[in-house]
């Protein structure tokens, strides 16, 4: 089986996919913006071919190059799983004739507006919202729902250029640096923020997930001090409170028409019940799916391969263990300049550490806002969950990481 793999090289684990794919028996077919002799030799053992474009988002490029190896072999397959890069991928796959996800479910994954009001019509909670081109439109919209308000560009992923409001006075400061296009507003939802990740197969879930933050990811990406986690619970079959939670995933699914591919679905529950809110037909970021992988004693990546080419399933997650991170920020911006406390969380929990990155000194220092693996991390998993989170929260207490 031929599958081209878009950008296979960055971020780095994306070389994951690609050997998940390579070990399911595909040639892999590579087109990205790195220069070939740029490719790490592990990547270039899983990949059968190489193209280089200027830009994998740009559709006439792109295409240009998949017609161009259409020419050469059948291509069964057209994959990626960036969420900049789903919308373009779709176009051209759609009019290449490759099977795989629809221009319509990618733009419905991209567009929250609209994902909502399909979402909406379906029976699934969402928050209230719309798509604002004047600034006018946000105005009436605030006056209509009341804040605190989220703007945030239709299209962005996770908590980039995302804002919120609390009251007129910080609406009208927001408003000048917005720019021109349209601006994705909705109520503030409050309550707990976690996500449900799938691999589906025909539309049905093969594998689920579900992950919690603490805190809410804007406080997380706005506030230095806090040392955040996102953690995977081993719950998801024995806990009953989850029972909604997949039951609305699938309706999701339904009526986004997801078909044979990786999902991403954040969602809340507070004062208002469950609400589901971004969703996306490409895996989740920040490594989340090393943290399954640890958790489940199963290569996630080779069994979506085995989705992505033959809609099966092959492997059962093992459940046996919670897993999460914690991101340790610097206590400024600058250079890194040293740790404490390290030393003393591996004492404690050296056995349930996966792994760690520690940027050794002189490292410049990552903006907060850069994510939570943008600085120093450390990954764990432990059989209990509850136990898991005494012992992030022990290591978000323990370690310090110096700046200068």
């Amino acid at each position: 089986m031929n599958v081209i793999f878009i950008e296979p090289s960055f971020p780095s684990y994306q070389r994951q996919f690609a050997r998940g794919l390579a070990q399911a028996g595909a040639n892999v077919i590579g087109i990205g913006e790195a220069p070939k002799d740029y490719l790490s030799d592990d990547l270039k053992h899983y990949l059968t071919h190489y193209e280089q474009v200027s830009s994998v988002v740009d559709e006439e490029a792109l295409f240009r190059t998949v017609k161009w190896l259409q020419e050469k072999l059948y291509i069964d397959r057209m994959e990626t799983t960036v969420e900049a890069h789903v919308m373009s991928v779709a176009r051209v796959r759609e009019a290449a004739g490759i099977e795989g996800t629809s221009v319509r479910t990618a733009y419905l994954c991209r567009d929250k507006t609209a994902m909502k009001e399909v979402l909406r019509e379906a029976g699934v909670p969402c928050a209230q919202s719309t798509g604002a081109d004047t600034a006018d439109g946000i105005r009436e919209f605030a006056d209509r729902v009341g804040y605190p308000l989220i703007l945030k560009p239709p299209a962005a992923a996770g908590a980039a250029g995302t804002h919120r409001v609390d009251n007129s006075d910080e609406l009208e400061q927001l408003i000048p640096s917005l720019g021109p296009g349209s601006i994705a507003v909705e109520e503030f939802v409050e309550g707990h923020e976690a996500f449900y990740d799938t691999i589906t197969i025909n539309g049905r879930v093969a594998h689920d997930f579900i992950s919690h933050y603490f805190p809410n990811v804007l406080e997380a990406m706005r506030t230095r001090w806090v040392s955040p986690q996102f953690v995977s619970t081993n719950r998801v079959d024995s806990a009953p409170a989850y029972d909604q939670v997949k039951e609305m995933g699938r309706k999701v699914i339904e009526a986004l028409g997801i078909e044979t591919s990786a999902t991403h679905m954040e969602w809340f529950f507070g004062p208002k019940g469950l609400m589901f809110s971004e969703i996306a037909c490409r895996p989740p970021g920040v490594g989340a799916w090393d943290l399954y992988a640890a958790g489940n004693d199963f290569d996630i990546y080779r069994e979506w391969a085995e989705a992505v080419m033959y809609g099966r399933s092959t492997q059962a997650p093992s459940r046996r263990f919670a897993s999460g991170i914690i991101a340790l920020r610097p206590e400024r911006d600058g250079h890194i300049a040293g740790y404490d406390g390290i030393q003393e969380i591996h004492n404690a929990f050296n056995e349930w550490v996966i792994d760690s990155h520690l940027p050794p000194a002189g490292t410049p220092t990552q903006p907060v806002e850069a994510g939570y693996m943008a600085n120093a991390w450390i990954r764990m998993r432990h059989p209990d969950y509850d136990e898991l989170r005494r012992m992030l929260d022990a290591v978000g207490r323990t370690v310090q990481v110096r700046a200068a």
